[in-house]
């Protein structure tokens, strides 16, 4: 049986931005989101309190919590952070799977140092982890990723969360839907909708009505409700795109509309690659309409693309050509191909609850 430790930082940027300016300490603070149509990357734990929450609207942030501190991306610092963070990793294991620049998934069923039990490990990491960077780290303990996954989240922040064999089928029960890695806002609405609303729910539908509600993705749910979870931790599998899209609760149609959805996944995007070390020439812009057609356009250049901004700057390119939307959208996503390895390639696992 594996021993899976999942670190997630906490409030990865905004702590960054805390850290390295005092005057940002204990104070509500928005990573992005300052322009009219700017969208917040990251809060601070202060900023939560009030509601503020990452891809929101900056104007909305701004009404919920006045005294909003906006200040902006600093990917140099975070990718240092980063740097620093993964190098204790690397200690205890080489079977590390970053998910981003701040989280990963760690294998040390086998480890390298730090003894044999995976809580004293995650424990000793997190030490570490707040010794050099200053930062705190939320882990996630247990013998699968999907259960790691959701541990990590349980106790933010600086919390410590182990799943054991014997405790995951009452676990995964009294879970509410929404919590489980995977399901998004939408696809929870309509788990409620059907009558779903915790994991022993879930676990009482089988496997055809499953995919019947929700496509093929229905066999990953009916797995997960048994806490059956077979992936490994891959540090070195290539990858071919990185991508992140979003469902919409209600249709859109207006050009405005659309980028402002499009703001938060392009950064996100652009941090997925920057910590995967890699650049991208090839930009995908996807539409699915309301009639579930899908259209996807792409613009390459001749060189790699540069961060988010310029990201952005590409999908808001393609929105507009060969013409904007002629019906109504109901999912848009970006993703990044074409890779320019810039060092040891990291596999990235994008199924992730945030996608819609």
């Amino acid at each position: 049986m594996r021993k899976i430790i999942h670190i997630d930082m906490d409030a990865f940027y905004a702590s960054v931005e805390q850290r390295d300016d005092p005057n940002l300490r204990g104070r509500p603070v928005a990573v992005g989101g300052g322009g009219h149509r700017g969208v917040v990357m990251a809060a601070s734990y202060e900023a939560r309190t009030f509601g503020v929450r990452s891809a929101m609207p900056g104007f909305k942030a701004r009404r919920l919590c006045p005294e909003l501190i906006f200040v902006k991306t600093r990917f140099e610092a975070y990718k240092a952070a980063s740097r620093q963070i993964r190098e204790i990793f690397s200690t205890y294991t080489d079977l590390v799977e970053p998910l981003a620049l701040d989280e990963a998934f760690l294998d040390v069923t086998k480890p390298k140092t730090g003894g044999s039990i995976a809580t004293d490990i995650a424990a000793a990491i997190k030490a570490e982890i707040k010794a050099s960077t200053g930062l705190t780290a939320s882990a996630g303990v247990s013998f699968n990723k999907f259960l790691a996954k959701i541990a990590s989240d349980l106790e933010k922040p600086d919390g410590l969360t182990v799943i054991r064999p014997d405790q995951a089928d009452a676990f995964i029960a009294k879970l509410p839907i929404e919590r489980f890695f995977g399901v998004g806002p939408v696809t929870a609405k309509r788990m409620k909708v059907a009558g779903i609303e915790t994991g022993l729910d879930l676990r009482n539908r089988s496997e055809e009505e499953l995919v019947r509600l929700f496509g093929k993705t229905g066999r990953y749910y009916h797995r997960i409700a048994r806490g059956l979870d077979e992936r490994e931790v891959k540090p070195n599998r290539p990858h071919k795109s990185i991508g992140a899209e979003t469902t919409f609760e209600s249709d859109l149609i207006e050009t405005t509309d659309l980028l402002a959805r499009l703001s938060p996944l392009a950064q996100r995007v652009a941090a997925r690659a920057s910590a995967a070390e890699c650049q991208g020439r090839t930009a995908t812009l996807k539409l699915k309409y309301r009639d579930f057609s899908i259209n996807t356009r792409q613009r390459t250049l001749d060189r790699p693309i540069q961060g988010a901004d310029e990201l952005m700057r590409l999908a808001s390119w393609l929105i507009e050509h060969p013409e904007p939307p002629t019906m109504p959208v109901r999912l848009i996503g970006i993703s990044l191909s074409g890779f320019e390895p810039t060092g040891e390639e990291r596999q990235l696992s994008f199924f992730d609850e945030t996608m819609e």
